[in-house]
């Protein structure tokens, strides 16, 4: 099956070109590369101008700021895999798992795979012990509405068949994508799995850019999309 990875960057210029290496060095041997470039200002789009560019399938230069979600709303749009995947450009997730996010989707078992950091799998880098808390209580709230057994609702790794990503029409422009995602491909009856992967988490001083803010409105959106849609 052909997959294709999609990439949303925003100021990541000392990672960029490792995370484009790395998803060329996965056990895929179809994979279609889409980087959306989140309107970056240290570097990160010259770098992919310069010399990632050709290595890259679709690249997207978005002329404002607009967040995650729109990134990632852009580049569901270019896929044309069979599986689509999410592959943040903080390496914080590794590429060489994308056969155990693929699998239960090949075995036609399964619409939607999680990538859980919370379910076993490889190595976890500790980091954060409020933000593993943060994590599972927004995981538990989004599953005591739509009634799904999820373990890492925020994961990245998200893996969807084509047809299905393209058919949900992605509303939130950030952070908010996650809860979002999550309550629509339930309340399409999706059959989801999860799968345990590795973390290679990073600091706010490496580069984490998601705050506490941005749990407040993972809260809002797990009310809207459950209760409002």
């Amino acid at each position: 099956m052909k997959l294709s990875v999609v990439i949303p960057c925003f100021n990541e210029v000392n990672t960029i070109a490792n995370v484009i290496d790395a998803v060329k060095a996965s056990a895929v041997k179809e994979c279609e590369i889409i980087v959306v470039d989140d309107y970056s200002t240290d570097g990160t789009r010259e770098i992919l101008e310069s010399s990632l560019e050709s290595q890259i399938d679709h690249v997207v230069y978005h002329h404002k700021n607009r967040g995650k979600g729109a990134a990632l709303r852009t580049g569901f749009g270019l896929a044309t895999g069979d599986i689509v995947i999410v592959q943040d450009a903080d390496l914080e997730y590794d590429p060489q798992e994308y056969p155990l996010l693929m699998q239960p989707i090949i075995d036609g078992k399964a619409d939607v795979v999680y990538g859980s950091r919370f379910a076993g799998g490889g190595p976890h880098r500790v980091v954060y012990y409020w933000h593993m808390v943060g994590n599972k209580f927004l995981t538990m709230l989004s599953n005591m509405f739509t009634n799904i057994n999820l373990t890492d609702m925020e994961t990245c790794y998200k893996a969807f068949r084509r047809e299905i990503i393209q058919s949900i029409k992605i509303e939130e422009s950030r952070f908010g994508f996650e809860p979002e995602i999550t309550a629509k491909v339930a309340k399409k009856k999706c059959r989801i799995y999860e799968v345990g992967i590795s973390y290679y988490g990073r600091t706010y001083e490496e580069g984490k850019k998601i705050g506490w803010r941005d749990g407040f409105r993972a809260i809002f959106c797990i009310l809207k999309y459950n209760l409002f849609h």
